[in-house]
């Protein structure tokens, strides 16, 4: 029986040179290797001390509202009051749309980019170096701005609170100091602590290793959510003599365009999604999230906005709060206490936490609870909430603070680069099919729409600053009214 050879036996001619062989070996090896794998922003943490990867859909979403929903529904009836209630709702209920669709091109891109933890890793995939550091200061610039709005409007609390019982500066620096001390968590799942109105408040040592959380039943937002309850019945009680209502207004450019930024403003939390998603143990579930928050956001906005324009009409003040009567007004704000503080903090954790991985990426720091880490992550938030305490004193007008915000920041991070994500993401493919290019229009629509809200945002919100009466920088007065 003939034996059967794994292989032909080699001929003379088969020979091949050591060297050729290896080279050939070295060149298949090479082409044989697997691509790189795109990770996580945390990587592995089975062993890690301290654990990002945390969040439910249930409490990204609920930090997403805390966020989003605390300021900007207290601009909206004044914003109707000066473009009129037509124009008002439509863009109300029609930018809220448009903000679900952006916020789900978010989802997408960080889907197939998992590594980004921040707008600096978007930024460094669109435009390489240089975006990274573009959009990372621009994220981090917004989060300090967004501070001072929350440290103005605790100013406002205090002084409607207290019928302007001391300095307002005083105030203001109160308010720093309490968001300050609720900035030391350094995980997103601490700061639903923050978010939530447990029946008990949690102290610091529960607040750094928040042990059991998951435990606790979510009544988040409930602040801000029967504060605006409470106004809506305020107003609905109190007597307004000559109320006016008004279905459109005769007004100009800058005008109405701040009133515009304002509703845009409503609608700023997209700044903080890629650092929410990266923190979610299933990020595939950030859709949930998206369409819990946008779904309050628009139903509680539009109901807000109107029914508070209705029993006031164009007198309406801004915060809204502010327009509940005598007692009512000190009542609403002091239930939206949590809120006020807690949303200003989770703003200020996004921005602070993109600081402290600059300064901490090359060590082991952001997983270690030693001293040196807890110093480092303090310092840091102190020296942000005092760059926010100086802007919350250089524009003490709410309005007007965050008009500018909206232009600079809210324009492009929840509205204008959503339509680039999708851009890039489909690039080649814009004019595939009927779809691809209808989809293309409206990216590129989105695009421009981002762009001429922060050109005509900044015109307004400038103009507005330099005309209104209240703009006095670093007074001890009561600049609220």
């Amino acid at each position: 029986m003939e034996t059967v050879h794994g292989s032909p036996p080699p001929y003379a001619t088969d020979r091949i040179d050591a060297n050729e062989k290896k080279d050939d070996l070295s060149y298949v090896e090479q082409n044989l290797k697997p691509e790189p794998e795109e990770t996580d922003a945390f990587g592995n943490e089975e062993f890690a001390e301290i654990k990002y990867k945390t969040l439910k859909w249930w409490q990204c979403g609920l930090l997403m509202i805390c966020e989003s929903v605390s300021l900007g529904v207290l601009s909206l009836p004044a914003a109707v009051a000066t473009l009129g209630f037509i124009p008002a709702i439509i863009l109300i209920v029609g930018l809220g749309l448009l903000a679900t669709y952006t916020g789900y091109n978010i989802g997408l891109f960080r889907e197939r980019y998992p590594h980004i933890q921040n707008l600096a890793d978007a930024g460094e995939i669109l435009l390489g170096p240089f975006g990274r550091e573009l959009f990372g200061l621009g994220q981090f610039l917004f989060c300090i701005f967004v501070m001072g709005s929350h440290l103005l409007t605790f100013r406002v609390m205090m002084n409607t609170i207290t019928d302007h019982g001391t300095c307002s500066i005083v105030f203001s620096l109160v308010g720093m100091i309490i968001s300050m001390v609720f900035s030391i968590p350094r995980t997103m799942k601490g700061m639903t602590w923050i978010s939530f109105c447990c029946e008990s408040s949690p102290s610091v040592g529960d607040l750094l290793s928040v042990p059991g959380l998951t435990g606790h039943r979510a009544t988040a937002f409930l602040s801000i959510f029967t504060a605006v309850m409470v106004t809506m019945i305020g107003v609905g009680v109190e007597k307004h003599p000559g109320r006016i209502i008004e279905a459109t207004v005769d007004t100009n450019l800058y005008t109405a365009f701040t009133a515009v930024s304002n509703i845009v403003f409503a609608y700023c939390a997209h700044v903080a999604f890629f650092g929410l998603i990266a923190e979610m143990e299933k990020p595939k579930d950030f859709k949930k999230s998206l369409f819990m928050l946008q779904t309050f956001e628009i139903c509680l906005y539009t109901t807000a906005a109107v029914v508070v324009y209705y029993y006031v009409g164009k007198d309406v003040q801004s915060p809204a709060l502010s327009s509940a009567g005598p007692l009512l007004k000190k009542v609403a704000y002091g239930i939206a206490i949590p809120t006020i503080v807690g949303a200003g903090v989770v703003n200020g954790h996004i921005g602070l936490k993109y600081i402290y991985f600059r300064t901490c990426h090359k060590s082991d720091l952001i997983h270690s609870r030693g001293r040196r880490s807890v110093a480092i992550w303090i310092g840091l938030g102190l020296a942000c909430w005092l760059v926010a305490w100086v802007i919350a004193e250089a524009i003490p007008v709410f309005s007007d603070l965050n008009g500018l915000i909206s232009a600079l920041f809210a324009s492009w991070f929840s509205y204008g680069l959503s339509g680039i994500y999708w851009l890039h993401l489909n690039y080649g493919e814009w004019f595939a099919s009927p779809r691809k290019i209808a989809l293309t229009i409206l990216n590129m629509a989105i695009a421009l729409f981002g762009l001429i809200l922060c050109v005509l945002g900044l015109y307004a919100s400038g103009t507005a600053i330099h005309n209104d009466a209240n703009s006095n920088s670093f007074t001890c007065a009561n600049t609220d009214g």
